[in-house]
This record gives structure tokens, sequence and C-alpha cells, in this order.
């Protein structure tokens, strides 16, 4: 039997088309920017679900992390105070993953399965900057889904740092929190002067997107 090569809720697939349904479904939303307020809260649990307004912030949120190259977004990147994340990336072994979770917790994975490995790290409210970040290279996150059921994800290498990332920002943490004072003022400054062409890149791929439905 041949591997799928494409994993959607952590499940393998066997067809899957280039656009997730959600990216094509969505309105790509405004993505907040170091220094908005709502990156440093601890976000409101998810309490409502299977209804239509979180299934279209689900899909807006694809379409967001879609014409910004993201490997995923959480909820107050786009201005929500929701505890509530969605994915759509390729891992170091070539497996497409695309998901979305709700009030997401990491498992405390027991010291022999901590594997520390240092890699590149941005993030879509950070545009332009990439440092060097240390993080476990294997996390399993449990939530629920958009109808209420229960999920377990399990990932590793990029996906698991994905997935830390992610839950990292329900909790009003940034990856630049983990660098030194000296790396931070650096990755801060290197945003101010990067920052509009990121955005620039992002408003041609709004017009991309819109062409590709």
């Amino acid at each position: 039997m041949t591997e799928s090569r494409v994993q959607v809720q952590g499940l393998p697939v066997s067809e899957y088309p280039e656009l997730a349904p959600e990216t094509v479904r969505g309105t790509p939303r405004r993505i907040t920017v170091v220094g908005e307020d709502i990156l440093r809260r601890r976000l409101k649990p998810v309490t409502e679900f299977g209804t239509a307004e979180l299934s279209r912030l689900i899909d807006d949120m694809f379409a967001a992390n879609h014409i910004a190259s993201g490997a995923a977004i959480a909820a107050n990147q786009v201005d929500v105070d929701l505890q509530l994340f969605v994915w759509d990336m390729t891992d170091d072994w070539g497996v497409r993953h695309v998901g979305h979770i709700a009030n997401p917790v990491l498992d405390d994975l027991p010291a022999e399965d901590r594997r520390l490995v240092e890699e590149r790290e941005g993030c879509l409210s950070v545009p332009g900057p990439y440092r060097q970040v240390a993080r476990p290279d294997h996390a399993v996150v449990r939530g629920q889904d958009k109808d209420g059921n229960p999920l377990v994800i399990e990932g590793r290498g990029y996906f698991a740092r994905c997935l830390q990332h992610e839950t990292d920002h329900l909790y009003g943490r940034l990856y630049i929190d983990r660098l030194t004072r000296r790396e931070r003022a650096s990755a801060l400054r290197e945003m101010a002067e990067r920052q509009g062409d990121v955005f620039a890149r992002r408003e041609e791929a709004v017009s991309a997107l819109r062409s590709a439905r």
C-alpha cells in the first residue's frame, strides 16, 4: 500500500487538492502585528461548536495563512480572541498536514522523548525575520475540532515546531520571547525594515487567490 502524503486532521487521505477547501471558501483577514494587545493575551476557550460563525472563521484563517505563505496561523493573528489555530504545511519528510484545532493543550512528554533541536523560526505577526529557536522535535496536542469532537494531533520535526509555536500564540507568547534581548531587538529592527515588502507580497497573493477560484 502506498503511504499517504497528506494528512487531514491527523488522518491520511488518498487525494487532496492543491488549495484546501477552506482556503477556497475563506476570505483573508488582516494579520495582526507584534505590538497589538491581542497577541499578548491568553485567549478565551472555544465554547460554541458546530456554528456557521466558527466554520467561517476557520475558512478565513486558512485563506489568511495561504496569502501570507504561512505554515499555520492562530486566531489572535486575525484579531479574534479564541483558542484556535489552523495549519497547512509540509513536514521534513514531504508529508502535507492540513487541519484545525480548538482549545489545544500540549502533552507533557517524558524526558526521553524530548530532543531539543534548534531551527530557524519566523512568524506571520513578526513579518520578515527568522531566528534560531530551540524546541522539542516531537509534540502531541489535544483539543477539539469545529464540531466539538475530541482531537489528538502528533507531529515531529517541523510539524512539531508548528504545533508548539501556534499553541504558544494562544497564551500570548511569541517566538521572539524565546530569544535573548539582543536577538529580539535585532529581529524587530529587521521586521521594521522588511515588513513593507512582506505586506506588498501578501496583497499580490490576495489577487492571485481570487484568480485561482
